[in-house]
């Protein structure tokens, strides 16, 4: 059964913004801590942010200052916001959410910047 379903991936350019949408198929708070990771080709799968039932966020170096994350309970949604986005920004974009015992993943969701 899947629990988490990305969306927002696409192609966009050098500089360019998306917002990646992570939905999940229960309630929200089920999950304390959600977040996202991304792959890139050839690459191990790295750590992008995470948000926590108190909203308090941790941002990877190598985006700090170009992406957030934030939540809307009301929509079970996590978001992710990409802006000022580079090449190397070109992987599978995947959520997660950790509940206890468990983490669940998203099936991911690519993004490429490409002109």
């Amino acid at each position: 059964q899947v629990q988490l379903v990305e969306s927002g991936g696409g192609l966009v350019q050098p500089g360019g913004s998306l917002r990646l949408s992570c939905v999940t198929a229960s309630y929200i708070r089920d999950w304390y801590r959600m977040g996202w990771y991304r792959q890139a080709p050839g690459k191990q799968r790295e750590f992008v942010a995470r948000i926590t039932l108190d909203d308090e966020t941790d941002i990877a170096d190598s985006v700090k200052g170009r992406f957030t994350i934030s939540r809307d309970d009301a929509k079970n949604t996590v978001y992710l916001q990409m802006n000022n986005l580079y090449s190397w920004d070109t992987a599978v974009y995947y959520c997660y959410g950790d509940r206890v015992g468990a983490r669940d993943w998203g099936q991911g969701t690519q993004v490429t910047v490409s002109s």
